[in-house]
């Protein structure tokens, strides 16, 4: 059993956030790890200044995660806070757009993806995306999306970290 995740989508993007929910909680139950975490649903502009001051680049992207810095609560009542995931609301909806995708299928993946970098994943080298990639696709198949969205999104330039 997973903690809470939150969502915030101040502005009231229209998506299923129950679903985004369902899509952190998969990836954290097949690692087996109880955390919480926060999926924030912002605009490009909000993101591109995170991407910018964190990664030094100067565009929006899809998904941002960032760890929590602060160390596990050691209280039984509360869980440890894994960190957040940061989404670009217009951009990821463009994107799945051009793409022909689905946009909720494209959120989810943008979910899964972003959880698992919040677990250590990443896709620096062949062999860490070739790991990557196969949790991935195990958690899509789980919340039964369709793994071909994978290669269109998730290209080399792709950097969600």
């Amino acid at each position: 059993m997973t903690g809470p995740i939150s969502v915030l989508n101040e502005v009231g993007y229209p998506l299923d956030e129950a679903r985004l929910r369902e899509a952190a909680r998969a990836v954290l139950a097949r690692h087996e790890v109880e955390a919480d975490l926060t999926i924030v649903l912002t605009d490009d502009a909000a993101v591109a200044d995170l991407n910018r001051q964190y990664r030094g680049v100067d565009a929006p992207t899809d998904v941002l995660s960032f760890s929590a810095d602060t160390p596990p609560v050691m209280d039984t009542n509360e869980l440890p806070y894994l960190g957040d995931l940061i989404i670009a609301y217009p951009y990821a909806a463009a994107q799945a757009d051009r793409e022909g995708h689905d946009r909720m299928h494209s959120f989810i993946l943008l979910v899964v993806h972003g959880t698992l970098h919040l677990l250590g994943y990443d896709h620096d080298t062949t062999a860490h995306r070739t790991e990557m990639w196969a949790a991935q696709d195990a958690a899509l198949k789980i919340l039964g999306i369709p793994v071909m969205i994978v290669p269109d999104l998730e290209s080399d330039h792709h950097a969600s970290q």
